[in-house]
């Protein structure tokens, strides 16, 4: 027992060295043709010559005993035959089987030829599974039935026989056994990398179509600017900055008339696709009841009870929604459960805007929303932005919060909205720092700079010195 035991653990370790061999084998580009199942010729003649080296391998390593050896030399060509089928079997048992005759001893012709039956039996049972893997366990009982043949044809063609018997008998248990696990490690190893490359496969796929669902996304949100060119009177700027590929922020802003119009900034609950879809219904939604008649109240309120009609999901959404009227300045808004808007004033002191306590858009159906109003002065920028600039944490995870915020924006209040926008998100992300971004971020500035305004030196309200 405690020679089998002694032998058992030599031809395991043989057993590791040709496993080391086979996972390095597995990162080459003929192991992965033949994993998706387009291999080549050349390809099986790497795998022939690699699995027949194994063998060979498997001959050297062994135990020599009366003039044979104790081995795992069918390894190499069975496992050929399991990955590549009954030609790369047959090709890897040839290699290892001629080796082996040419060292001659009582058990040549058998151990010869059970190694070349190895490699067919493994092309074979690849044949029968259609190219799949089988399991650990029936891997194992593989080697066990092709190790149990080793022996039986040990026996039969070995001269003389009685020599031939020792053999067998001293080598059967350990060659059972040290072939049975290796052929169970080599299979779980190509299982886990086949598995492996399947992930990749599906998470680059993933990546790809979120790739596509941004490109949509980011193609409904209008990035034209200037977007009133033949209006002098107002200035406007916008960004989006997704935390993930898709993400629930938005913002748009469109002409009602000829005087007025529309600016909306929203964040649904959520991130991800789910989000992203949500914020497409909306986005539909405030575009198709926005009407030159209808209060900001009112749009908010019929967005409101179709997002809250069957919400199943569970999503809802904050947004601010206003009109501004470019001949007068006066802005009149609601606020669903949004973050309040940031006046700048050109000439006074900039501050938030009173929130109405507006709930938010998909929860409640019915509900009432009230309509507030300011009035912008010539030179004054409405700031509209979402949770994520507020919320943005730094490696301490304290917030960005409302304080700096202002503190960001006031030093640019002359400043036109882009480069409102830009100072901002500048400050949000220096503040931040190596911190990964958590939530979307959406800013949107317009400056108001009334009637008669023809323009001035970029960055600068007309007038200014």
């Amino acid at each position: 027992m405690r020679d089998d035991l002694s032998v058992l653990v030599s031809l395991l370790q043989s057993v590791s060295v040709i496993m080391v061999l086979a996972f390095v084998l597995a990162r080459t580009k003929a192991f992965a043709d033949i994993l998706d199942g387009r291999p080549t010729l050349r390809d099986k003649a790497v795998i022939i010559a690699a699995f027949g080296l194994f063998s060979v391998y498997g001959t050297l390593s062994g135990i020599p005993i009366m003039g044979s050896y104790i081995n795992i030399r069918d390894l190499g060509p069975a496992l050929a035959g399991l990955l590549a089928g009954p030609w790369a079997g047959f090709g890897a048992g040839l290699i290892g089987g001629a080796h082996r005759f040419t060292l001659g001893g009582p058990t040549c012709y058998g151990c010869t030829l059970s190694t070349v039956v190895a490699g067919l039996v493994g092309g074979f049972v690849h044949k029968r599974l259609g190219g799949r893997l089988p399991t650990t366990g029936q891997a194992a009982s593989l080697a066990l039935v092709i190790e149990a043949f080793h022996m039986i044809t040990g026996l039969v063609f070995g001269q003389p026989y009685e020599t031939a018997l020792v053999i067998v008998r001293s080598a059967a248990v350990p060659m059972l056994v040290s072939n049975a696990i290796g052929m169970a490690i080599f299979v779980l190893i190509v299982r886990a990398e086949v598995e492996a490359r399947e992930t990749r496969r599906v998470k680059e796929a993933i990546e790809g179509e979120l790739r596509v669902a941004r490109d949509i996304q980011m193609g409904i949100v209008p990035r034209m600017f200037p977007p009133f060119p033949d209006r002098p009177e107002v200035e406007l700027f916008a960004v989006l900055d997704s935390a993930k590929e898709v993400g629930g922020d938005f913002y748009d802003y469109y002409a009602l008339d000829d005087d007025r119009i529309f600016l909306v900034i929203g964040d649904v609950s959520g991130k991800g696709v789910p989000a992203s879809l949500v914020m497409a219904v909306t986005m539909t939604l405030f575009k198709a009841y926005a009407r030159p008649e209808r209060s900001p109240a009112e749009v908010a309120a019929k967005v409101n009870d179709k997002l809250a009609d069957g919400n199943e999901t569970g999503l809802f959404v904050t947004a601010f929604c206003a009109v501004l009227d470019l001949s007068t300045g006066v802005v009149r808004y609601a606020n669903a459960g949004h973050n309040p808007p940031l006046v700048l004033r050109e000439r006074g002191e900039s501050a938030y805007v009173p929130r109405l306590g507006g709930l938010v858009l998909g929860g409640v159906p019915d509900y009432p929303y009230r309509t507030g109003s300011l009035t912008l002065a010539p030179g004054d920028t409405l700031v509209l932005y979402t949770d994520g600039v507020t919320e943005a944490m730094n490696a301490g995870q304290a917030l960005f919060g409302d304080a700096r915020l202002l503190e960001a924006c006031r030093p640019e209040r002359h400043r036109a909205p882009q480069v409102v926008v830009e100072a901002l998100l500048g400050a949000v992300r220096e503040y931040a720092g190596d911190a990964p971004q958590s939530d979307d971020i959406t800013i949107l500035a317009v400056r108001y700079l009334g009637r008669g305004a023809t323009g001035g030196e970029p960055g600068r309200s007309p007038g200014l010195g």
